[in-house]
């Protein structure tokens, strides 16, 4: 038994499918195939049902991919230990961001930070909270960047920055003629562009302007991307909500559709998340930095008449 079975098992278990499990692994499905059928006949037992499409475990692979994912993050840890004792920024880096966040901090700090530490090997992927906190506990990524929001106490957080919300309108809405926006604006708009149901952005945003659930109202859309979203306001119709790095972004037409929020300003904590037991603090200690670095120095303290949604 290896590592690298161990590691075929947990790709097939992730992916369902022994050709997308090989292509993660970067070997060729017989490879893998041959690898998990040796390990299967090492221990005795059929550890898939192949007749099933998705592939899934069986009862008893069920029990060994659990302790096979121990197993690999004991090992992770090993070198780890070594890395870190040699304050190394080496070894891969896997972190999730939230969509809301990535397009606008991502291009501030990372092509410098991989130009400035050329030998770490950090690795980005966007995913919605709960995709973060699930992957963290299952070893997919080493930590996530989101918003603060409850149920986050069983993971070490590190501050990151505040950031403010501001409206977005088009210049048909009656909001455009005014000079900031409140909540009771927010809550009769005609016609408001949300994100979808699952996006902690969409959440803040309704319990602050104290706004009924989208699905039971007709005048409030759903679209999954802010930058569709963006678009539609620029285009003529209705309102949005776009973070302070987005609005930094703006050109300066667009910059004449952005609405701040009257005090108190509606404002998020941007936060980076690690396992409490994650062992690479040093690496840590400069994606931090850096990312603090790439920010206004205004925003890493929450400011006067700002509110935490």
């Amino acid at each position: 038994m290896t590592l690298q079975q161990l590691e075929y098992i947990m790709a097939v278990a992730r992916h369902g499918h022994f050709g997308r499990a090989a292509d993660a692994c970067n070997v060729t499905q017989p490879t893998l195939s041959a690898m998990i059928g040796k390990l299967e006949e090492e221990i005795g037992a059929k550890l898939f049902d192949r007749n099933r499409q998705p592939i899934v475990p069986t009862s008893v692979g069920e029990r060994v991919i659990l302790q096979a994912r121990e197993v690999l993050a004991q090992a992770d840890s090993i070198k780890d230990i070594v890395l870190e004792e040699k304050q190394s920024l080496g070894g891969v880096f896997r972190i999730g961001i939230l969509p809301t966040i990535a397009p606008y901090l991502l291009p501030r700090f990372f092509p410098q930070l991989m130009k400035k530490y050329p030998n770490s090997d950090i690795r980005v992927r966007e995913m919605k909270t709960h995709e973060i906190k699930e992957a963290l506990l299952q070893g997919d990524i080493d930590a996530g960047i989101l918003a603060t929001i409850e149920g986050l106490e069983e993971y070490e957080q590190t501050h990151l920055f505040y950031e403010k919300y501001v409206g977005y309108v088009s210049r048909e809405d009656v909001l455009y003629n005014k000079e900031v926006i409140r909540t009771s604006d927010v809550a009769g708009s005609r016609d408001l562009w949300l994100l979808d149901e699952g996006h902690c952005f969409r959440d803040q945003m309704v319990r602050f302007c104290q706004m009924k659930s989208s699905q039971s109202s007709r005048l409030a859309y759903n679209l999954g991307s802010m930058e569709t979203f963006m678009r539609m306001v620029e285009s003529g119709k209705g309102i949005t909500f776009i973070p302070e790095l987005a609005e930094m972004q703006l050109s300066e037409p667009q910059k004449e559709l952005v609405r701040p929020f009257a005090i108190p300003v509606p404002t998020r904590q941007l936060i980076l998340i690690t396992n409490k037991n994650f062992i690479r603090k040093k690496l840590l200690e400069m994606v931090v930095s850096e990312i603090q670095a790439s920010v206004p120095k205004t925003m890493l303290k929450l400011g006067a008449g700002q509110v935490l949604v």
